[in-house]
């Protein structure tokens, strides 16, 4: 049976306490995940939350993925009421998706106390809900929730749940440590158990760990190690209370120590760069001792470790750091590898595999941005001038000569705040100076810029700015931080994200914004 890697992020995760996704960074989270190599991807709960329902509504027309299956998640019908008539099903079948998940509760006690109906009608409604699924053409996996609890309380009911699920026909069962409470030993055990019990093979069941015992990781290596062949988990564990199991360190572990091969050729060397992109989607700081993916997971102190690594890297690191995309580092110097640098600018369209000499100075120049808190893993088209800008044949011309720029905020007596933006530019020879009012200093700034511009450049009537993120970078104290400035921008159909780094957030978001610019108005010439 095919192993399953099946990604919930953009539902699960999203439970983080001060997490919160717009459509436009799910869809990028989503795109994200299928570089990654994920099987399926879970996209939140249609028809019950508004934003979910518009991202399945995009998704069919935005989303292509190479990858992932698409998973909308819901609930089984309610009690006493017909499945064909429940809305809340209707929403699931509504969203189009490949693959349905549904949650049904596995512990009795949820059954009488939360549900407040009676065991037989929980069993009728797993049954009806599954079986109508399927008819209607939906692969369906059903989420045990609160399985291991209920497996220690009441065995006998919590083995019906399943045997229901798997009769009516869903292709797994996900044993759900909703709690997080569980061992790697107790775990291996219930499954073990309910094999025993139940007569099938184990294959038939997935794994779902939260970490409130910080054993989510290697409660489902334990689970994969008794039968298993279905892993659920969020990228950079986020989720509810202390979060889930880590997909990047679950397929690490599995591909790397088990031998499984449960990601497509080439999918595993991107870790490193989807989970620093999708951190900051997430505006979460990326967590630099997180295993395989953080930037410490393969750093090394000088001294014995330094030597050694001298004579062999392997010594000291577990893996080759390279096979999930990260690199080795020495003392506290940030390396930016040149075989990172290779790929990403081969998977932009930039090959500068026959120019050593740009590559190097490409690596080098990433080296020195990083040191000053520059970051280019949710930043493709920042990272894409400044790869061509090292080739003067691929170099992207700026489409302006910035002379200077000022913003006025006025706090006005009827307590009104206006921002007001003045730029003075050079564009194809003629001096422009454009004046606009915004919302704040940097919408101001953006509408000035593109009143400017206008005439030469009508394509920017297209463009428009989809998010905007902030954040104070490590080691930054107070309000003479250094600040980081993420820029998405839309237009013709697609997104790009620039970034921008200075101690003045207005001049960060400059950079930014001229980036994105610059790089929507070369693409706007393709």
């Amino acid at each position: 049976m095919t192993f399953q890697v099946y990604d919930t992020t953009l539902r699960d995760g999203a439970q983080r306490e001060g997490l919160s996704y717009s459509v436009v960074d799910k869809l990028a989270v989503a795109r994200l995940l299928d570089d990654f190599g994920v099987g399926f991807i879970e996209g939140g709960w249609p028809g019950a939350v508004p934003k979910d329902t518009e991202f399945f509504r995009r998704a069919r027309t935005e989303l292509d993925l190479k990858h992932a299956v698409l998973v909308a998640f819901g609930a089984t019908r309610k009690a006493g009421v017909a499945v064909a008539t429940d809305p809340q099903v209707r929403g699931l079948l509504d969203a189009q998706t490949p693959a349905i998940a549904l949650v049904a509760k596995a512990d009795l006690r949820h059954v009488e106390r939360a549900l407040r109906t009676t065991p037989a009608e929980n069993l009728a409604m797993i049954r009806d809900t599954v079986t109508h699924l399927v008819g209607e053409g939906r692969r369906v996996f059903v989420d045990g929730e609160h399985f291991f609890d209920g497996w220690r309380h009441d065995p006998a009911y919590t083995a019906a749940v399943v045997e229901t699920a798997l009769a009516a026909g869903a292709e797994r069962v996900v044993l759900c440590d909703t709690n997080g409470g569980m061992l790697p030993s107790r775990v291996t055990a219930a499954i073990a158990e309910l094999t025993a019990k139940l007569g099938v093979d184990p294959e038939l069941f997935g794994m779902h760990a939260q970490n409130d015992t910080a054993c989510a990781v290697a409660n489902t290596i334990a689970a994969v190690e008794a039968g298993v062949r279905h892993v659920q988990g969020t990228a950079n564990g986020y989720g509810e209370r202390p979060g889930n199991a880590d997909i990047f360190a679950v397929v690490a572990n599995l591909q790397l120590k088990l031998g499984l091969p449960v990601l497509p050729e080439g999918c595993l060397e991107q870790m490193v760069r989807v989970s620093h992109a999708i951190a900051e989607i997430a505006n979460i700081a990326p967590d630099t001792h997180q295993a395989y993916a953080g930037a410490a997971a393969f750093a090394h102190k000088a001294g014995l470790h330094a030597s050694a690594i001298k004579v062999d890297p392997l010594l000291y690191n577990h893996v080759d750091p390279s096979v999930v995309g990260n690199d080795m580092r020495i003392l506290v110097t940030e390396m930016a590898g040149r075989a990172s640098v290779e790929l990403k600018s081969r998977e932009l369209g930039v090959d500068l595999a026959g120019h050593p000499e740009a590559l190097s100075r490409v690596t080098s120049r990433v080296k020195e941005l990083e040191a000053g808190g520059w970051s280019f893993e949710a930043a493709d088209a920042s990272f894409e001038l400044l790869v061509r800008s090292e080739l003067p044949d691929r170099a992207v011309p700026r489409p302006f000569a910035l002379e200077s720029y000022r913003v006025i905020v006025e706090h006005r007596e009827d307590g009104a705040v206006v921002s007001e933006a003045t730029v003075k530019i050079r564009v194809r020879g003629e001096r422009v100076i454009a004046t606009a009012e915004g919302n704040g200093p940097v919408n101001a700034l953006d509408e000035a810029l593109r009143v400017g511009l206008a005439r030469h450049y009508p394509e920017l009537r297209d463009f428009e700015l989809a998010d905007y993120k902030v954040r104070i970078l490590e080691g930054s104290h107070g309000t003479g931080a250094v600040t980081r400035v993420l820029v998405e921008t839309a237009g013709a159909g697609r997104d790009w994200t620039t970034v921008g780094v200075h101690p003045n957030v207005v001049e960060a978001s400059w950079h930014a914004l001229v980036d994105a610019l610059t790089y929507g108005l070369d693409r706007a010439r393709v």
